[in-house]
């Protein structure tokens, strides 16, 4: 009901020249995402906790964990409803790219949805299970990248494109394509996953990330701003804007409820979908380095766990870290768990300005 009403009341909307204006348009789909959270985020927390959704906790993990067991988690529900009715009401909803990053988006928010469910509801502790979980997360991701694949009009659109160097691309084919587009949408949708392990962790940093490709995909859907920039044009990627808007107004939404102590946890619901999201938009902008160097915080979480498990089993049982993810073996150390999460915010901060910088440094 509430998503028909928004695309409904969005095709009104847009019939005023006013509204036309994309960065108008993401504004206000910032500010109705949050508005949106605010509103539904206490109805949806006193429902999960009703229920009973609560989190569990690690046994082997740090033991200031312990006192989190039962706090609710799936809100990730709550920022993909924001993110859905938002993008619907404010979106132009004539464009391919919304669909399919919303398609992703939704997709691997219904995986993560099960995943949890399971852990939750039917006190299974290994939810879906891995091969499936990976199976129909592959699916989705493999889906979107064939349709960019074969939606793609220009070579531009499916090089890959480094950064810091004007005129250096390599052409990928539609394999190389299909293949990277791939790797980047499940891999970013899993990182995030990993990272989501503290009050706040895993969202401000998506916020900050979505922030910044925002600004890349309004800036390749501009033909004299992708000229100037020296990045490929992309006719229509612009739109993407407002829906990552929506996404940074639904975090900040969320981080409310999220920040320490948390009244509410993400979930996989939550954090496999916003991964997926900012996967798709760097394929579509073609900034898949770019969100490898802002996201350095997913990837350092994702290589610690590669490396632990890796070590354990090639040195006979030894660790490398105190516990993995990352932000477990800080933890440990000594660090206070608010120290980790406003730490790894400052370094997200840094990554991101260094990315935002490779438009002008080339």
């Amino acid at each position: 009901m509430l998503l028909e009403l928004a695309l409904w009341l969005g095709q009104d909307i847009r019939t005023f020249n006013v509204f036309g204006y994309i960065t108008l348009r993401t504004v206000l789909a910032s500010l109705t995402a949050l508005v949106i959270s605010f509103v539904f985020g206490p109805s949806l927390i006193r429902w999960l906790a009703a229920k009973k959704i609560g989190q569990a906790v690690r046994d082997d993990g740090p033991k200031s964990h312990l006192t989190k067991a039962g706090t609710p988690t799936m809100g990730g529900a709550l920022i993909l409803i924001a993110i859905a009715i938002t993008t619907l009401l404010w979106g132009d909803l004539r464009n391919q790219y919304i669909w399919v990053t919303l398609f992703v988006t939704l997709g691997f928010g219904a995986v993560g949805w099960v995943d949890d469910w399971r852990k939750v509801v039917h006190r299974d502790p290994k939810g879906l299970p891995s091969r499936w979980k990976y199976l129909w997360t592959s699916l989705i991701a493999l889906g979107a990248a064939v349709f960019l694949s074969v939606t793609a009009h220009e070579p531009a659109q499916t090089e890959l494109i480094v950064p810091f160097f004007k005129a250096v691309s390599y052409p990928l084919g539609i394999y190389g394509f299909v293949a990277l587009s791939y790797f980047v949408i499940n891999g970013t949708s899993h990182a995030v996953n990993l990272t989501d392990g503290l009050d706040g962790l895993a969202i401000m940093p998506t916020v900050m990330v979505a922030g910044a490709l925002a600004i890349f995909a309004y800036v390749a859907g501009h033909a004299g701003f992708s000229k100037y920039l020296g990045v490929p044009y992309i006719n229509g990627a612009g739109e993407l804007a407002v829906f990552l808007g929506a996404l940074c107004g639904a975090g900040l939404g969320f981080l409310w409820f999220n920040a320490y102590p948390a009244e509410v946890f993400m979930g996989d619901v939550g954090a496999l979908a916003l991964g997926a999201a900012l996967g798709t938009v760097a394929v579509v902008v073609r900034q898949e380095i770019v969100l490898f160097i802002m996201g350095g915080l997913f990837v350092a979480e994702t290589m610690s766990v590669m490396a632990q498990v890796l070590y354990f089993k090639f040195s006979g049982g030894k660790r490398i870290f105190r516990m993995a993810p990352l932000h477990h073996h800080y933890e440990l150390g000594g660090w206070k768990e608010t120290q980790v999460v406003v730490r790894f915010w400052i370094i997200t901060i840094m990554l991101v300005l260094f990315g935002l910088s490779t438009l002008k440094l080339r």
